[in-house]
């Protein structure tokens, strides 16, 4: 088949959740002989004096020289807006079986449409959210312009995907009649499984994009109630983003410049993994989430993992309670006290958490998606 996948981040020059599963989709089917494309901000233009570049197997077409994807913390419309059009002379020129298109941030999918009503392709549209009165808390009132553009978005194609059930309840609540295919995000195992800890140990790690979503605060705070009883406590902060600095100054004012540690964004995943691999537990504070990937990782390292219960946070579904994890109140007395018994149970959930992670193997997700790429095709 000519497949063709359009998102303006790509992996792995820029790196989250949507654009890896994207980047290791698309690697693995051109590895079985597809033909894959990728249409993208080209943000090896600069370095590589060129816009379409190869990468393991993956076309990948620069709809645009790169552009800022985030304005005052959010993710820009105008950016969003700038590559729908920018993209669209460039996806015309090609003709493709099936065009699975990421269904955030929405203005793409309406140029993706335009190809297919012109007979050049049949769109699939992937869902990682859906957010439908969220957007009020988001953007303020404004957030009528995004909740309409989002439900007009997912009427564009009736072959969809959700990548959590979570979002997949979500969709029905402003589609009732979808009839979406849950593909869930995934993790290279066996890869993972190879990676050596590292000699610096902690008890608690987190690892994402410090912005206010992900509330390391609250993370920060519950290692300082954590310290009564566990005065040497460990915790590794790793990442980077605009909350950087108040995070640091909170962590001075609570005097655990001790206990924990900013490591900054780690370019190497294997050295991320490596760090999950030598502490007690993962912390995921945040309370909206897609999938949250970062959870399976966390768990293929052997590590049990908290998170936090709250309607925007589609990582609890990845989560048994004190089988692979603990689901936390969202306050930080409730995930002191799961930070306590995970380092107190020590490694007694670990094989639990490897058996949960082995589900999301690439390798097992790559089938199912092949096959719904050809049902749509045959049926189209």
């Amino acid at each position: 088949m000519k497949i063709a996948f359009v998102y303006d981040a790509v992996y792995p020059f820029v790196t989250g959740g949507a654009e890896k599963r994207v980047y290791e989709l698309a690697k693995r089917l051109a590895q079985k002989g597809h033909d894959v494309h990728w249409y993208g901000i080209g943000w090896w233009w600069p370095q590589e004096g060129r816009r379409d570049i190869e990468l393991k197997g993956i076309k990948l077409h620069g709809v645009c020289e790169p552009i800022d994807l985030y304005s005052k913390e959010r993710r820009s419309i105008k950016e969003a807006i700038l590559f729908s059009i920018k993209l669209f002379p460039r996806l015309m020129e090609e003709r493709y079986d099936v065009i699975d298109c990421q269904g955030f941030p929405f203005f793409s999918c309406f140029t993706s449409k335009v190809h297919s009503l012109l007979g050049k392709s049949t769109l699939i549209i992937t869902l990682h959210e859906v957010w439908n009165d969220y957007w009020y808390k988001y953007i303020g009132k404004a957030g009528f312009f995004g909740k309409s553009i989002e439900k007009i978005m997912v009427y564009l194609s009736n072959n969809l995907i959700t990548v959590s059930k979570k979002t997949k309840k979500d969709l029905k609540g402003i589609k009732p009649s979808e009839k979406s295919i849950i593909i869930p995000n995934g993790i290279d195992f066996n890869h993972i499984n190879n990676i050596i800890p590292s000699n610096e140990k902690s008890d608690v790690i987190f690892a994402g994009r410090l912005i206010k979503e992900k509330n390391i605060d609250i993370l920060i705070k519950s290692i300082y109630l954590a310290k009564d009883k566990i005065p040497n406590i460990q915790c590794l902060i790793i990442g980077d983003g605009p909350e950087r600095l108040k995070l640091e100054k909170l962590v001075h004012e609570l005097n655990l410049s001790n206990n924990v540690i900013f490591k900054g964004f780690m370019e190497n995943y294997d050295d991320l993994i490596s760090y999950m691999k030598s502490s007690k537990v993962f912390v995921l504070p945040s309370t909206r989430e897609g999938f949250g990937i970062v959870v399976i990782e966390a768990n293929a390292s052997g590590l049990p993992v908290i998170v936090v219960k709250h309607k925007m946070n589609a990582a609890c579904d990845l989560i048994e309670d004190n089988i692979n994890g603990f689901i936390s109140e969202f306050s930080e007395e409730s995930i002191s006290d799961k930070i306590i018994n995970s380092i107190n149970a020590d490694r007694k959930m670990h094989n639990n958490c490897i058996k949960t992670a082995k589900k999301y193997d690439w390798n097992m997700i790559i089938n199912k998606i092949e096959k719904y790429y050809e049902s749509v095709n045959n049926n189209s």
